[in-house]
């Protein structure tokens, strides 16, 4: 698509500038977006990848995800300051791929880009991205860092344990490669936030409507310093969502489990019985009993829990809750202009 567009363009004289929205979903961002949003100002103005592509940032989304901190008064202030800067305001905390996906839908340019708050991505390795993206001919592209992101040892491990988990046993496409920092066609990244339903972990669904999607290594740098909002609980919360997001897979793995149950029993039954028939051997029972008792009860609580997790998308989405919410800025609502018309009487 853009480089039909570009051809076009260049036989009537108007070469083709590609324009990028950025999305930042903001939580507990209130000492670090003003510096994103000022690394991002000198690419609001035509600029040109090494291959020669023309770009230009036309927006930037600062999706404030409802923190404790003060972040919604920064967004607020930027965007007075900068009128490419577009404040999203959701009615509460949805977590980050919520966030990412209501600025993805309100975004209006010809690519989209995805970056976290913390300063870790740096804004001048958008064009090796565009230039990758025309290079490969794909609609989504991922960041790879070389040598790895620059988080926390036990975040790290965390997240390759989670990527290594999903590409071997639920999907075999794309888990290694997926990313925070992403660009993504635009139709695609408003279309995915415009269906996408509860629950859903973003890189999932774009693999669901993406022909193909690469990597772009880029090198990685540290975060601003800054009071992080992973904690293990939302992390593990993203791993859940991950594995709920790749489809039946983990339903076949309760019917393995319960088969693998079955295979055991059957088994020792017949090991038992050769031995007290053949041999005259007793089996101690109390210790057997406990094994068999602590193995398969382990199998069918984790199997219940996968499938009560199901459940629960299935209720989630069946009553209709959102994804997330879009709302007026909070600190300008009707209840802050009640407030305050009360106070001043």
């Amino acid at each position: 698509m853009w480089v039909r567009l570009s051809v076009v363009n260049e036989q009537i004289g108007d070469p083709y500038l590609a324009t990028i929205s950025i999305v930042v979903p903001v939580y507990k961002g209130e000492a670090t977006i003003a510096k994103v949003v000022s690394e991002l100002e000198k690419f609001t103005k035509p600029s040109t990848t090494k291959t020669g592509v023309g770009y230009v940032v036309s927006e930037v989304l600062l999706v404030n995800d409802s923190g404790p901190d003060g972040s919604a008064k920064i967004i607020e202030q930027l965007a007075k300051s900068f009128e490419w800067v577009r404040p999203v305001w959701l009615s509460r905390n949805f977590g980050q791929h919520a966030a990412t996906l209501a600025g993805m839908s309100s975004s209006t340019a010809d690519w989209i880009v995805t970056i976290d708050e913390d300063g870790q991505h740096d804004p001048s390795q958008i064009a090796n991205l565009l230039d990758r993206a025309i290079e490969a001919n794909s609609q989504l592209v991922y960041a790879k860092f070389t040598g790895g992101a620059r988080h926390s040892r036990w975040r790290n491990v965390f997240s390759s344990s989670a990527k290594w988990l999903y590409t071997k046993f639920l999907s075999p496409q794309d888990g290694e490669f997926f990313s925070s920092f992403r660009l993504m066609s635009g139709e695609i990244g408003r279309s995915v936030g415009a269906y996408a339903g509860s629950g859903v972990y973003l890189d999932v669904a774009l693999t669901w409507v993406v022909d193909k999607s690469v990597t772009c290594e880029i090198l990685p740098r540290a975060e601003y310093p800054r009071q992080t909002g992973f904690t293990f609980k939302r992390l593990l919360s993203h791993f859940l969502r991950l594995v709920l997001s790749s489809g039946t897979r983990p339903l076949r793995l309760v019917s393995l489990i319960g088969f693998s149950s079955f295979i055991f029993g059957a088994l020792y039954a017949a090991y038992v019985l050769y031995g007290r028939v053949v041999n005259g051997e007793l089996v101690a029972g109390w210790t057997t009993v406990v094994i068999i008792v602590s193995t398969t009860s382990g199998a069918i609580l984790l199997s219940l829990g996968i499938l009560a997790e199901y459940l629960g998308v299935v209720v989630r989405n069946a009553i209709g809750r959102p994804l997330y919410l879009i709302r007026s800025n909070p600190n300008n609502d009707v209840l802050t202009r009640a407030r305050n018309s009360k106070n001043s009487r």
